[in-house]
């Protein structure tokens, strides 16, 4: 069993402690959940622009452009608060995603356009 599985007790065997699982999503710093959060839009935009292995089976556009567009959301919006260290590699990520979502496009977007780009100014390589 992992360190964020509730553990069953007999009173509720088989049933989450939520008690638990609060005292601890309370105890991670934000900066963690929010460079965890950020990891997993990139993962996921990522096999969406078909750059994971059987990279065609799931290349879906439309849904990494959501993901890519979530993802500039949360870096603009949290780089204050997370400190140059953590934002610059998040950025970083967001603008290899950004253009590897260009060169994956048939009809590319018009600079400025394209996903994210409205919380990161235009993207060139």
């Amino acid at each position: 069993m992992s360190d964020a599985t509730p553990e069953a007790t007999p009173d509720n065997e088989g049933a989450p402690d939520f008690d638990s699982m609060t005292r601890d999503i309370a105890d991670v710093p934000a900066v963690e959940v929010i460079t965890t959060v950020a990891v997993h839009l990139m993962s996921a935009a990522a096999v969406n622009l078909g750059l994971a292995e059987e990279g065609e089976k799931h290349k879906d556009l439309d849904e990494a452009r959501k993901l890519i567009h979530a993802l500039a959301g949360l870096v603009t919006a949290s780089a204050t608060e997370v400190s140059n260290f953590h934002a610059a590699p998040l950025r970083d990520g967001l603008k290899s995603l950004q253009l590897a979502f260009r060169e994956a496009s048939v009809v590319p977007d018009e600079p400025g356009h394209g996903p994210g780009e409205k919380f990161t100014g235009p993207v060139y390589s």
